[in-house]
């Protein structure tokens, strides 16, 4: 009997770990999925509905549209709904998205479709690892962010997978309406998950925390000690605007949140992403061999994250970004150099995906997660909130330019100039990781900090 009851709270906190986990790999992976299940189904959608390449920009970047809003008002949702019903409204509207976009009758229903996605995406992209970060146990607290920004690869690549089984049959309707499904499966394990311990404290529920912290933790011990110190982080309130409003140092940090974010996007990563099949096709390929090349760019992507977990507190963040972003400029400068000579046989076609597979490597293994990573790293405590709000709205932002001008570029400036134009922007980025990254490996977030308000120049904060 004893060593039942003993089992019993182990048994119900392990329970709670898996649906955590569920949740993690979910969130990343309805992520992934939206990324990628567009790219497949462009080709398609323009011979349905007889459209230019602007509309089919408008269609691309419109649920990118929608992420900047949804993460604009992701932080006060998950403040006054909570994170679990905020991650629950983010689900409804990923499923309602994903059927109407499969249902669409004509463009401008399927760019409202995907601005409904893209509020899901914007949503659940800032409460899913605000959440897990905060019910998670620690031992395992890193190994969930690493599951979500490697589920969210895994989506893309098999999103990608998914459109080249129903381009044979040019569905491109089921390419779009089929990811209902994860996200189906997402909102029936976020309505298993209690809320987040931190966020009843804040709203001044602490037995209700306390009961949730024992689910979650199962040792009264190690429950009593993580009472204390969310309690006593709670004394440090956020200040968000008024910081930034007052004071230069914090200024800075969130300037430069907002410029690493511009770098990830204009590296012209997103542009492989969305427009792969119509890359491929530049280079000569048919409409089979555009889908599976397509399918390996979301392979090597998810191989390639693997180098950036391996490295990045071996080697630091400026070194991986700088041989990242110098690996995207030779592939890129290669890529356009190609097309610009001809692509006449199939050697040059071959060397020409692999200059491109080159180009997501070198961005898979740094600027993907090292971003996002220093972006979290780089604000102080009392504004860290808004910090990472205004990097993670620039990104979608950014996000949005670079889907809505790529075929524009294309038609306008040609084939290798635009990949020339995205080759000079990463060897510029170069640059300024020099002159504005810190180094933040194996340095604390309150060392850094201090430097940071010290008024250290920003690549020395790290020191």
């Amino acid at each position: 009997m004893n060593s039942q009851a003993i089992a019993s709270p182990i048994a119900r906190t392990r329970g709670t770990v898996i649906y955590t986990c569920v949740l993690a790999a979910l969130a990343g992976l309805m992520f992934g999925l939206d990324i990628g299940v567009i790219s497949g189904a462009t080709q398609f959608i323009k011979d349905e509905f007889a459209v230019s390449d602007h509309v089919i920009e408008m269609i691309v970047s419109s649920m990118m549209l929608g992420a900047a809003a949804g993460a604009l008002g992701a932080g006060w949702l998950s403040s006054h709904l909570g994170r679990k019903r905020s991650l629950i409204l983010g689900a409804v509207l990923f499923v309602l998205g994903s059927l109407l976009c499969g249902l669409a009758w004509s463009p401008d229903t399927l760019i409202a479709a995907r601005v409904i996605l893209g509020l899901a995406i914007g949503l659940a992209t800032f409460t899913a690892p605000l959440y897990l970060a905060e019910v998670a146990p620690e031992r395992i607290r890193g190994a969930m962010i690493s599951t979500y920004q490697l589920m969210i690869t895994i989506g893309i690549l098999v999103a990608f997978l998914s459109d080249t089984a129903f381009s044979y049959h040019g569905a491109w309707r089921w390419m779009l309406g089929i990811i209902a499904i994860p996200g189906a499966l997402f909102l029936l394990g976020v309505l298993g998950l209690p809320d987040s311990p931190r966020w009843l404290m804040m709203r001044g529920r602490r037995d209700e925390a306390i009961e949730v912290l024992r689910r979650l933790r199962g040792d009264e011990v190690v429950v009593a000690r993580e009472a204390a110190d969310i309690e006593e982080q709670l004394k440090t309130p956020q200040r968000g605007w008024d910081l930034f409003a007052e004071n230069r140092n914090f200024r800075r940090s969130v300037y430069l949140g907002a410029l690493l974010q511009l770098m990830q996007q204009f590296t012209g990563m997103n542009v492989v992403m969305y427009y792969a099949p119509r890359i491929f096709k530049e280079m000569g390929y048919d409409t089979a061999a555009q889908m599976w090349f397509t399918a390996l760019v979301g392979l090597t992507n998810v191989l390639a994250t693997f180098i950036a977990i391996a490295l990045i507190d071996r080697w630091g963040r400026k070194p991986i970004l700088y041989t990242g972003f110098a690996v995207m400029a030779a592939g890129l400068s290669a890529v356009g150099a190609m097309m610009n000579g001809g692509i006449n046989g199939q050697t040059e076609q071959y060397i020409t995906v692999a200059m491109l597979l080159m180009f997501i490597v070198g961005f898979a293994m740094s600027a993907g997660p090292l971003i996002w990573t220093l972006c979290s790293e780089i604000q102080p405590l009392k504004g860290r909130d808004f910090g990472i709000g205004v990097s993670t709205c620039t990104n979608w932002i950014t996000n949005t330019i670079v889907g809505y001008t790529f075929l524009s570029l294309l038609n306008s400036i040609g084939n290798a100039n635009t990949f020339w134009l995205y080759a000079a922007l990463n060897a510029v980025f170069i640059v300024l990781t020099f002159w504005l990254v810190p180094e933040t490996k194996g340095v604390t977030l309150e060392q850094i900090e201090r430097n940071l308000m010290s008024g250290k120049r920003l690549r020395e904060i790290g020191r």
